[in-house]
């Protein structure tokens, strides 16, 4: 695409860049030379200064010597209409998206920890032969989900919860006959602001939102398909005491959450994503009586 107004030729790398700043709502220079630029800094660098040049990309407000956030202008957003690229978005309106990308200082942490995970997590799998990201989306909107917890003696949890996962990841796995497996996860990474209880009640209702079929029927399926759907829950933690407090937690429940949820650290996931380094809580279980 080439066009006066942007005074750019627009390449696949940037649609795909303009793309990831529309679901991601903010990255830093560093997420996107990773991602899009196979860590090439200075091309990365050289690239975003003419997709803010051309007014495709705007950076926030910042001190000298603080890091550069970027996030998607509203011609950004037209280039992005104008060639079909946001088709299995739900259709929004540049008013609503801007609200949308306005971050508070509060919130920004968090989301650049969700990006740098998402970082992390795209570049790990892409490194590895036969395995392909399908989707991996930090829009909570899209896989948004309302359940109501049975009653089953976890008295602190609410009744009815509306959870916005931090992440949905769609991972493809293609065997030596060449058959795809899928494999699904859903992605929540600690605030610290949140209470322990505030994050096992998340635990139950994804593990409800399972057993009522609720990811089947996103997929089309009907809810009785529910165990063709498996997924995993991944939570990652400021901390491992943190961590070992939420597990604790997860076996403590009636019944236990032992397998659905993987646990680890922000600096652990960062580090190594697919290393072992994700804990199950029935693993704690494990270390305590090998017998188990």
């Amino acid at each position: 695409m080439a066009s006066d107004e942007f005074s750019i030729t627009l390449q696949p790398r940037d649609f795909s860049l303009l793309r990831g700043l529309f679901d991601s709502r903010v990255m830093t220079l560093s997420h996107i030379s990773r991602l899009y630029f196979e860590g090439h800094d200075e091309a990365a660098k050289k690239r975003v200064q003419k997709l803010k040049a051309a007014g495709l990309v705007s950076e926030r407000a910042r001190r000298a010597y603080d890091r550069s956030i970027l996030f998607l202008a509203r011609k950004g957003f037209q280039a992005l209409a104008d060639d079909d690229h946001l088709s299995e978005f739900p259709r929004l309106s540049w008013k609503a998206l801007e609200k949308r990308m306005q971050v508070s200082e509060l919130t920004l942490r968090h989301e650049l920890e969700i990006q740098e995970v998402k970082t992390a997590l795209t570049l790990a799998v892409l490194r590895r032969e036969n395995y392909s990201i399908a989707e991996f989306s930090t829009w909570p909107l899209l896989y948004e989900f309302r359940v109501t917890l049975p009653a089953n003696g976890n008295t602190f949890a609410r009744p009815e919860v509306l959870l916005k996962p931090d992440g949905f990841i769609r991972v493809m796995e293609k065997d030596a006959e060449g058959q795809e497996f899928r494999r699904l996860f859903f992605l929540e990474v600690d605030r610290s602001t949140e209470t322990v209880n505030t994050l096992v009640t998340k635990a139950l209702a994804y593990r409800e939102y399972y057993r009522t079929g609720g990811l089947a029927v996103k997929f089309a399926a009907s809810k009785e398909a529910f165990t063709e759907y498996p997924f995993r829950v991944l939570m990652v933690f400021k901390s491992q005491a943190r961590r070992d407090n939420v597990v604790a937690a997860l076996l403590a429940l009636n019944p236990p959450i032992l397998k659905q949820c993987w646990t680890t650290t922000l600096e652990e996931v960062t580090r190594n994503p697919l290393g072992e380094i994700w804990k199950k809580p029935e693993d704690a279980t494990a270390r305590r009586n090998p017998l188990l």
